[in-house]
């Protein structure tokens, strides 16, 4: 019988976003109803397998989006949510496949049903990109939340405090502005989409956090005392205000947490700035 281990590295060895998604889908489906050992002999790979496209590139050379509510930005927009779904899904099953064994069996149930979630969300985006006449792949993306699963792809503290209670809590705070400015060009079926996503994502930060009071408790350390530390070592740069306070409170990171690593928000353009009539 294949183990977890031997699930999550057939999920990430699996390149094609459909193929990605149903490898996805069946070891969350597998795991719930049996049909996987708890068992953890095989290693992960240091990186999943990637197609061809998108091309990725480093965050500092992505193209501009567009002006604000154009079709343009808004596939742009989607593109990017869409990419950071299809990597998410190689996150949760890493995250498994690789840490798995040092943790209880609801760790493995709880991860599995964020991957299968990834998977979704991925499915949904991407269709909508379909109805407007894009793919994933037709853009470059970056490769941001991978590089940080490979610099804490030696210890389970430092995955949990980067990826899920820093990268995808970003997602809770940007949400809400992506969502308005959707709303704002009429395209309310792309904004109803994020918020489905959104709700399931205050949930994924959930586990982090859960995870990663867990370990605190069995390694003897204060969670918020090493939560800050972890980020300030593999985290460049600080926290980036305005933040999401009650998605953020829901999933279980206070405002006390994260305050002393926040940095100021940007101040707001003035009409008459350069910047007041740039692309986004």
């Amino acid at each position: 019988m294949t183990d977890v281990s031997q699930a999550c590295r057939a999920v990430l060895e699996t390149a094609a976003p459909l193929a990605k998604i149903k490898a996805a889908r069946k070891a969350a489906r597998d795991w719930r109803l049996g049909r996987i050992d708890l068992g953890f002999a095989a290693a992960m790979p240091d990186r999943p397998a990637r197609c061809d496209r998108p091309q990725l590139m480093p965050a500092s050379r992505m193209p501009r989006r567009g002006r604000a509510g154009s079709p343009r930005a808004r596939i742009a927009m989607l593109h990017a949510l869409a990419h950071i779904e299809y990597v998410a899904i190689d996150l949760a099953f890493d995250l498994i496949g690789r840490f798995g064994a040092i943790f209880p069996r609801e760790f493995v149930d709880e991860w599995m049903k964020v991957g299968a979630e990834e998977a979704m969300h991925f499915a949904i985006v991407e269709r909508r990109l379909g109805r407007l006449g894009a793919h994933y792949g037709d853009l470059p993306a970056h490769d941001g939340l991978w590089e940080a699963a490979e610099q804490t792809a030696h210890d389970p503290l430092a995955r949990l405090a980067i990826v899920p209670m820093v990268l995808e809590a970003r997602g809770l705070d940007v949400t809400p502005s992506m969502m308005k400015r959707l709303d704002a060009a009429g395209d309310i079926a792309s904004a109803r989409i994020l918020g489905r996503i959104a709700e399931d994502e205050v949930g994924h930060v959930a586990a982090g956090v859960r995870w990663f009071e867990h370990l605190c408790a069995v390694q003897r350390f204060v969670p918020g005392e090493a939560w800050v530390d972890l980020v300030r070592l593999y985290f460049r740069g600080r926290l980036k205000a305005p933040f999401n306070d009650s998605a953020r409170v829901r999933a279980g990171l206070t405002k006390a947490l994260y305050d002393s690593l926040a940095a100021p928000a940007d101040p707001p353009h003035k009409p008459n700035s350069v910047a007041a009539g740039g692309q986004s």
